[in-house]
């Protein structure tokens, strides 16, 4: 690969101002500078960005750390950050942690070596103060992404509005006991219960909730709740992949979707309108908050000396419905 002093050899300038050339300066005599970009173009000069990092400069990369790059979800809201630095000719280095506390601390030390710009992550553990003084203690501005850190830039959906979303939709569609497949501390469980309860405080007694992933095991709760309560079951599932899951069992026992068990996913990924019947889901805003996290990243790369508040956006799910959880469309 070519190196500027070689850039310099070839075209008769000296090294600084090949430099200042590939830096973008625009100071430098018209002539010079076609002279010194048509060498680099014909030699295919590529900056050394780690250089570039060490000497104070910026590299115009952006680390994003998610929880599960095998998530549709993940994956399409990656695309749309990408899209989005891009325009200000920003690039991505991405690491996946698997929801693995360990591995997202190998990531944030990755990033730290290639000193990125900035930060855009997904947390596994935001609520900790510890993992939030690690980010800190980088010292390269970070925005958290679909979850609420305290004290650092945060876009993300209303979990607990979108659960009630969800528990108004089923209890409207005649439901009569009610299923969460997740953790009770996700906010969406918090917002989906709060409905029901509102609804009819006798569904504090008409509900299950399944926190295994274990298919048997599944089965076994799903069995039993819908052999306790006869009537039409509702279900909310904490995301699409977990929908899907329960699609399948739901089918093994011989259990009509959507006449004796109704189904919600959440996440709106691609294959909610491929499976028949179709998924209702709940669909979060990934363009409006990649934009958003990208907005509030580059400001604070572009502005480092301007001491803002950390700022939360709450953004706005809405439920898609389907086939899946209304009987007549």
């Amino acid at each position: 690969m070519i190196t500027m002093t070689e850039i310099a050899k070839l075209t008769g300038v000296s090294q600084p101002t090949v430099s200042r050339v590939l830096s973008g300066n625009q100071a430098v005599n018209p002539e010079v500078r076609e002279r010194v970009t048509a060498c680099a173009r014909e030699h295919g000069y590529q900056p050394n960005v780690m250089a570039q990092s060490l000497a104070g400069s910026r590299t115009h990369l952006i680390g994003v750390i998610l929880t599960d790059i095998s998530n549709a979800f993940f994956a399409d809201l990656v695309k749309y950050i990408e899209q989005e630095a891009g325009k200000s000719g920003c690039r991505l280095i991405l690491f996946n942690t698997d929801y693995h506390p360990e591995c997202e601390q190998e990531c944030l030390e990755v990033v730290q070596r290639y000193r990125v710009d900035g930060l855009i992550v997904v947390p596994v553990q935001e609520e900790t103060k510890e993992w939030r003084d690690r980010v800190r203690r980088l010292q390269i501005p970070a925005v958290v992404i679909t979850r609420q850190a305290k004290g650092l830039d945060s876009v993300y959906v209303d979990h607990k509005e979108a659960g009630n979303q969800v528990g108004r939709h089923l209890h409207e569609q005649g439901c009569e006991s009610y299923v969460f497949f997740g953790n009770m501390a996700d906010e969406k469980y918090e917002g989906f219960r709060e409905a029901l309860e509102t609804l009819d405080p006798a569904n504090r007694k008409r509900f299950t909730n399944i926190a295994t992933k274990e298919p048997a095991a599944v089965e076994k709760h799903l069995a039993k709740h819908l052999e306790k309560y006869p009537g039409r079951a509702g279900i909310f599932a904490y995301n699409d992949r977990r929908a899907l899951q329960l699609f399948g069992i739901l089918q093994k026992m011989g259990i009509e979707i959507p006449g004796r068990a109704a189904l919600v996913g959440f996440d709106n990924t691609y294959m909610c309108e491929y499976l028949y019947p179709s998924l209702s889901s709940v669909s979060q805003p990934n363009e409006a908050m990649a934009a958003k996290a990208v907005e509030l990243l580059l400001h604070r790369i572009e502005q480092p000396k301007e001491e803002l508040p950390a700022k939360a956006y709450p953004m706005h799910a809405r439920l898609i419905p389907r086939s899946s959880s209304v009987t007549a469309l």
